[in-house]
């Protein structure tokens, strides 16, 4: 039996808009607060995560923020040939401001705003939820840019991202203005179909993790939105029920998953021993356990 479209329907609304909207408001204005350590240095405040791709559903509470820093820029230029990497370290000197030093100053405008409710994680500052608030996450980063081209500054080409380090001082980049942009443009491919998916999928995978067939954190919403941004737009078509069936159905048929893109489209999305691709055994275990929710409902 399929699972019946009443419970997809449930399924497919979206979470907290209001609080998770005025939870980002709030800790915007923290971040951006006049006497902040950084105030006068150039720098973002962006959405990322569930609620800023509106994929939200009601079991998740957190606000994703980044704030990033875009005067100093970590690099990539392994696409560059040896002259345009001389180029490229003739041209830039070293950045005086370090990422240590933005990071803390950070935490400094949180704790003024918000006290004992902030707390320094692994890979973000979180922010404690009150009666009036949402969880939140802060990640803290420098611009990262991926070089394809530098033959001076009016001959170069790159792509821009977010590099941070976690507490163990691990460096991980990502492409979240990517990820995000590139996900509103399957929904509107798809009749504004994809994010409502989405947002089914998710919900598969808590009632999966609540019955004990996967593991809470196999399948973070970053993965699930990625897997099916890799979904032909033409499967997005039709009741919620025949989406559904056709999306598992072309997973079901389709070999070479680790060829599917996250997507940002700078990365695979099914890869071992990266901290920002899905490894291989965990994608594959969700992509069988919701088959299997599917046929046993």
């Amino acid at each position: 039996m399929a699972i019946p479209e009443s419970q997809l329907e449930t399924w497919a609304r979206r979470g907290s808009i209001t609080q998770s909207r005025d939870t980002y408001a709030t800790i915007k204005r923290a971040l951006e607060a006049t006497n902040a350590n950084y105030a006068n240095r150039n720098f973002d405040v962006f959405l990322q995560g569930s609620y800023g791709n509106d994929t939200n559903i009601i079991s998740e509470s957190d606000v994703d923020v980044v704030i990033r820093y875009n005067t100093a820029f970590y690099h990539d230029l392994e696409d560059l040939p040896a002259d345009q990497k001389s180029a490229f370290k003739a041209y830039f000197a070293d950045g005086t401001y370090h990422y240590s030093n933005f990071k803390s100053d950070v935490q400094t405008a949180l704790d003024a705003a918000f006290g004992h409710s902030v707390n320094p994680d692994k890979k973000a500052i979180k922010i404690a939820a009150n009666s009036s608030r949402r969880n939140a996450d802060v990640v803290v980063a420098f611009e990262y840019r991926r070089y394809y081209r530098f033959n001076g500054k009016d001959d170069e080409s790159f792509d821009t991202g977010i590099i941070f380090f976690t507490s163990a001082n691990r460096r991980i980049a990502n492409y979240p203005q990517q990820h995000s942009a590139n996900c509103t443009t399957k929904h509107q491919g798809t009749g504004e179909n994809f994010k409502p998916l989405v947002r089914i999928f998710k919900n598969m995978r808590s009632k999966l993790v609540d019955d004990g067939v996967i593991e809470k954190g196999i399948a973070p919403s970053y993965f699930i939105e990625g897997l099916l941004y890799n979904v032909p737009d033409d499967a997005f078509s039709g009741s919620y029920a025949n989406m559904v069936f056709n999306i598992l159905t072309w997973l079901q048929k389709t070999t070479g998953r680790t060829e599917f893109l996250c997507a940002n489209e700078q990365y695979y999305l099914l890869r071992d021993n990266d901290p920002v691709c899905w490894p291989v055994a965990n994608g594959e275990k969700f992509i069988n356990a919701v088959i299997q929710l599917w046929n046993d409902w």
